[in-house]
């Protein structure tokens, strides 16, 4: 059996409390044997359920407790750095995580800036640590439904934009590729639009707003293509994502040029600055 190690923030949230139950899922569908056995986290006390401690949430779930989290690397096969809503922590965990070169899943939003999710692939670059980051949502099948997709808009929502548009922007990042120029913002009431520019034929808005579903519309830029194509998200993306970050673990390989993440950091970073000059396109940084 190979072990797997959490490292959170704290244990009691959303993603703690859901991915145990769909990785034992997931092995056995794939005829693996992987099972979450050690956790550690740097606050016992949880920001997201009250009351609740990572104690509590390691005896509901039959794992060990780590006092340090060097001792989780150790007793770790490969690990899972959570903390999805603090961002700001993933560096710091990186930093011990990461030289013991074990294959190492990074959640959302990777980190808080493009400059600290390079620091991030630095390091794991100068322990030949295998490593990847990835929204749930770039698991949406969905997006496999329409090819040689040009332009692009994305709906989703969530409490915050900091926190919730990674979704959006890793949807858009999968069909579109690297290269996102500029990006600017309006505001139509309680609602946020952002517009990506490319310098060629591509395009992608996002539009954001509290409890609007995910969705899609994707076109060619080709007249004579097929015809645009527009989709409610339904899938099971997390299951998806879950199955391939066993893969990873398996293969030490990641499913897809990790240059998108930086990618996708660019374009959170720009949104995020947008957002505070609204009607401003904002060049990306490099």
């Amino acid at each position: 059996m190979k072990k797997i190690g959490f490292v959170d923030y704290y244990l009691a949230e959303l993603h703690a409390k859901n991915y145990p139950a769909w990785i034992a899922e997931a092995t056995e569908k794939l005829s693996l044997d992987y099972k979450v056995c050690y956790a550690w986290a740097e606050q016992e006390e949880s920001l997201a359920y009250p009351g609740e401690t990572s104690r509590a949430w390691c005896e509901q779930n039959g794992v060990e407790q780590c006092a340090t989290l060097g001792e989780l690397c150790e007793k770790s096969d490969v690990i899972i750095v959570l903390a999805p809503t603090n961002p700001e922590k993933h560096l710091g965990y990186a930093e011990t995580v990461l030289k013991y070169g074990k294959p190492t899943y990074i959640d959302k939003t990777f980190a808080p800036d493009l400059a600290t999710a390079k620091k991030i692939f630095a390091i794991a670059e100068a322990y030949g640590t295998p490593f990847f980051s990835s929204s749930a949502l770039r698991y949406s099948s969905e997006l496999d439904s329409f090819e040689n997709c040009r332009q692009i808009m994305v709906t989703g929502s969530g409490s915050n934009i900091e926190e919730y548009i990674i979704h959006e922007i890793e949807m858009v990042v999968k069909k579109l590729g690297l290269g996102a120029e500029k990006i600017k913002a309006e505001r139509f009431g309680a609602q946020t639009y952002l517009h990506i520019a490319y310098g060629d034929d591509r395009s992608a808005t996002m539009m954001f707003a509290r409890s609007v579903p995910y969705m899609l519309y994707m076109a060619s830029s080709d007249p004579k293509g097929p015809r645009p194509v527009t989709v409610t998200v339904g899938s099971e993306f997390f299951k998806g994502l879950i199955a391939d970050m066993l893969r990873f673990f398996e293969e030490k390989t990641v499913s897809f040029d990790t240059a998108q993440t930086l990618e996708v950091m660019r374009i959170r970073e720009g949104a995020i600055l947008a957002g505070e000059q609204e009607g401003k396109w904002i060049e990306l940084s490099k």
